[in-house]
């Protein structure tokens, strides 16, 4: 999807969408619309009960000179960020498959301009929207191929080149998290994740750092390693530096479960649904936008990105319930089931990065307990910190994205849970709280003074259901908010 700003509305016939917002006496400023168009419009927005709700469209056809025009009312509700994010989404969602090739959006038709970041905000979800997954498609219907190919914003407001460049950045960083997060584990596994990873990023400032199993040996990872026992594939530990303010430790390192695929390992999952679990890299990917999204826009922060990855199969090699692996810290584990194998990985990425990179705040990003979908549902990721201040700066930077989080507790009483008889840990905790006992394993790998908190998207990654910034599948979940909270916290 293309995107162009234009001075002024092009007289060529594109289809012209212009922004209503939602309340008693509002309306469009186009001189189109006067005399008949304006009547037009009236008698068709009552009869369709169009009110200008954000993301509400009405179609009409206005007599011109040559030829009737089709112009698209599209409701801004409010008139704030969010609300012009869903009209952005609407719009594309309305056009992509229509047979529509071009748009022109009148910003200056609004009744109150957008301010440059809500133009912004349109002007990405517009394009966010548009991403699709066709690789594998090769039976298409014509109504079913997109067509829409440019839409070009007019009268934008002052201060939107730089606006969107940043919204672009976030835009292609959500772009490689959902190719991700959709690719089958056939294409997608460790050492395939590195070299996409490697393209999307290349010439972009990143210091890359990939480690294979034999460093990973030979530095102690048992934990990681131990997941990947049972697969052909190799695991691999990727890690992308930005050092944006300059030469030294990061302050930041995001840290992301990468498990191409997941079959439970031994512990074998059902088979209903095991399909789904091609993305429980939804993390690592994340992560992975995160990182290319900060990169692209240049910011001023020195932000390290960690990404875990392994396969987990059955094999005769895998490891079992009742095994003890030792982890890179030393600590040992026992394990009691080969399914809650994303802790395992993320203890020894967690344990790497402190070592090798000494960052002073960590947060994890991983598709990790079924339990936090009963919780939660679709609609928030899971937050724990040891930090109140980090928690609810997360907290903010989600509200102000729409990747929302709520904040769960951790406890002493909640660690005894996952105590081991045999060894210095258990890999899972009782029934209960299983999300809660999750984090609190985690919690055992942060080093003394280390802000840190987990955030546990397993609701989150994919949906089925369409937003403004997404169809049905891959979300993109986290690279907004992780772009968000540096921006706000970590940029100098």
């Amino acid at each position: 999807m293309q995107i162009d700003f234009v001075a002024s509305v092009p007289t060529a016939p594109a289809i012209l969408a212009l922004p209503v917002g939602q309340g008693p006496g509002d309306g469009v400023r186009w001189p189109g619309l006067e005399g008949e168009g304006a009547e037009i419009a009236t008698v068709a927005a009552a009869a369709a009960r169009f009110d200008g709700e954000a993301g509400a469209t009405l179609d009409l056809f206005i007599p011109g000179d040559a030829a009737p025009r089709r112009v698209i009312l599209l409701g801004i509700g409010a008139g704030g960020d969010g609300d012009w994010e869903k009209a952005g989404g609407a719009l594309t969602a309305k056009l992509l498959t229509s047979g529509a090739t071009d748009v022109v959006v009148d910003l200056g038709a609004a009744k109150t301009a957008p301010s440059a970041k809500a133009a912004a905000r349109f002007a990405g979800a517009a394009a966010q929207r548009s991403w699709r997954y066709d690789l594998y498609r090769t039976k298409l219907a014509d109504k079913q191929k997109p067509t829409l190919k440019t839409i070009a914003i007019a009268r934008a407001p002052d201060g939107i080149a730089a606006a969107w460049t940043d919204q672009e950045a976030v835009t292609q960083g959500m772009a490689l998290t959902r190719r991700l997060v959709t690719a089958p584990p056939n294409a997608l596994y460790p050492e395939s994740f590195v070299e996409w990873v490697r393209a999307e990023v290349e010439g972009l400032g990143l210091e890359i750092t990939v480690l294979d199993e034999a460093a990973m040996h030979d530095l102690g990872m048992g934990a990681l390693l131990g997941v990947s026992q049972g697969s052909r594939r190799e695991a691999r530990l990727l890690a992308l530096k930005w050092n944006g303010a300059g030469a030294g430790d990061p302050d930041l390192a995001l840290v992301g479960k990468g498990v191409t695929f997941d079959s439970g390992g031994i512990s074998i999952k059902p088979g209903a649904g095991m399909e789904d679990m091609k993305w429980d890299m939804g993390g690592a990917g994340a992560v992975a936008g995160a990182m290319k999204t900060i990169a692209a826009r240049k910011a001023k922060a020195n932000v390290i990105g960690v990404l875990g990855l392994v396969e987990n199969m059955p094999d005769g090699n895998a490891i079992r319930p009742s095994d003890v692996l030792t982890s890179m810290s030393g600590q040992t584990i026992e394990v009691l089931n080969t399914d809650a194998e994303g802790r395992l990985v993320l203890c020894d990425a967690i344990a790497w990065v402190q070592k090798t990179h000494r960052p002073k705040a960590i947060v994890d990003l991983a598709t990790l307990t079924g339990a936090m979908i009963v919780a939660l549902g679709n609609e928030h990721g899971g937050l724990f910190s040891n930090d109140d201040v980090l928690a609810a700066q997360l907290t903010a930077a989600g509200k102000a994205t729409g990747d929302k989080l709520w904040r769960f507790p951790l406890s002493d009483a909640y660690n005894k849970l996952i105590d081991s008889p045999i060894a210095d840990m258990k890999n899972v905790g009782p029934r209960g709280a299983g999300s809660i006992t999750a984090a609190q394993f985690l919690q055992r790998f942060i080093d003394d003074g280390v802000k840190w908190a987990h955030l546990d998207i397993a609701g989150m990654v994919w949906s089925d259901k369409a937003t403004a910034v997404h169809d049905k599948g891959a979300t993109g979940y986290g690279v907004r908010l992780l772009d968000r909270f540096v921006a706000d916290n970590f940029e100098k």
